[in-house]
């Protein structure tokens, strides 16, 4: 009878598995889903620039930093679509995009940017290729210990190399979006209050509002939790007003009333640079309108019911995973990056499953159902990368978009999973306070 693997084997052999997948998965990604997509818009006649969500910014920095303009004005906006299309964009031209790319950010953003407007372009989104891949990996051991999941540091190892190695990743390679650093300021600020470290949270929270749409949710739960617990507590609220505080009030110094012209760019951004969330993409109108109301209905009632929790109890990472998973969902915006908001409630359905897995047969189809999503995408991209070098060309490139099928399913699968689970989390006591 041959003896167990022993576990320091075990953690070995899942690093290993992590980095096969890390491979298979990059080939795919730059070495087929890219390039079938690059001939795709150059077949249809679509304006390709540098195609990179930092250039706005980025542009935008450099021009109110350098020269004193104003990032939200109509000049810029033109001279952003002729680096980031390669030309103005024409509204008679039906080919070309809606989205008109333009400075849709808090100016406080510029201070991250700050550093790299003497650079030229091509080197300032290198830099944030890494930088954003780094947040991405380095947010994961930060949700974790936010999430109260342990580890050894071979697993940790293997799920940052996993987590570089996913569709959010991929985008941010890609895309260069601010999205994997306002997700590792959040990181960064719940693990921040789990460490009873209140001030350095809420300077870190006010950081992540760089893209509130994104960081909103998870803020504003914060901020109500802060106000249930006493003095303690109320450091994160104080500390996060003044952190806000002082970086509005240095982008006012830099380009006075910009916070008007930031809300007038906001508003006219729905006509064209956002998408119907993912419930309004599974349902009719009517239905998403009140599954919407009924995802945020919930939210509420739950945050509320748990916000006297200790921050390092079962009931608050439960919480931090849900409203992160509710926040995916409802968010206008159908893009891969943010998809590292489901990061948290991963963890917790992954750590926790033996217990989960009692509570009945649709919460293990449910929680199952969602890995199976993520699954095919690191199997699928493995297989197309094999193929690639069996298989004529032309088969590979009609199946370069197969790793994506699940991508959208994950998100839904994932909050229906927190949501049913943590709803029956006080009756069958899956998991107690500290």
């Amino acid at each position: 009878m041959k003896p167990w693997p022993s576990l320091r084997s075990v953690h070995w052999t899942v690093l290993a598995v992590s980095l096969l997948i890390s491979l298979g998965f990059w080939h795919w990604a730059i070495g087929i889903a890219a390039t079938r997509d690059t001939a795709v818009l150059l077949s249809k006649g679509r304006p390709i620039g540098n195609n990179s969500d930092l250039y706005p910014r980025w542009l935008g920095a450099r021009e109110l930093l350098l020269h004193g303009r104003d990032p939200y004005s109509a000049e810029i906006t033109r001279e952003i679509q002729i680096g980031f299309y390669g030309r103005p964009l024409n509204p008679a031209n039906p080919s070309d995009p809606t989205a008109q790319e333009s400075f849709v950010y808090p100016l406080y953003a510029i201070f991250l940017l700050a550093p790299t407007v003497m650079l030229p372009f091509r080197t300032a989104a290198m830099i944030f290729r890494w930088l954003l891949l780094g947040s991405a990996a380095v947010s994961l051991p930060l949700w974790m210990y936010a999430t109260r999941v342990r580890a050894k540091w071979p697993i940790v190892l293997s799920g940052m190399l996993l987590v570089t190695s996913s569709s959010p990743a991929v985008a941010e390679y890609f895309q260069q979006n601010l999205a994997a650093v306002v997700i590792l300021f959040l990181a960064a600020g719940a693990a921040a209050v789990v460490a009873g470290r209140f001030s350095l949270a809420g300077i870190l929270l006010a950081f992540s509002t760089m893209k509130p749409d994104t960081s909103g949710p998870i803020v504003l739960w914060l901020l109500v939790w802060a106000t249930a617990g006493g003095k303690e507590r109320l450091r994160l609220l104080w500390w996060f007003a003044g952190s806000l505080g002082i970086l509005i009030l240095g982008a006012e110094l830099l380009s006075p009333h910009w916070v008007g012209r930031f809300i007038m760019a906001v508003r006219q951004y729905p006509g064209y640079g956002t998408d119907p969330s993912i419930i309004q993409v599974l349902l009719p109108a009517p239905l998403a309108a009140l599954v919407t109301v009924g995802v945020i209905s919930y939210l509420a009632v739950f945050c509320w019911k748990w916000k006297n929790a200790n921050a390092d109890s079962e009931y608050f990472s439960w919480a931090l995973a849900c409203v992160a998973a509710a926040t995916l969902v409802i968010l206008p915006k159908l893009a891969a990056y943010n998809a590292l908001l489901l990061i948290p409630g991963l963890l917790v359905l992954l750590a926790r499953y033996q217990a989960l897995s009692k509570g009945g047969l649709l919460v293990r189809a449910l929680i199952k159902a969602a890995f199976a999503c993520q699954l095919w995408q690191w199997s699928s991209a493995g297989l197309l990368s094999i193929g690639s070098l069996l298989l004529p060309a032309v088969w590979v490139r009609a199946a370069a978009h197969v790793p994506e099928y699940t991508s959208l399913a994950l998100w839904p699968m994932t909050f229906l999973a927190l949501a049913i689970t943590s709803a029956r989390l006080g009756e069958n006591r899956i998991a107690q306070r500290s």
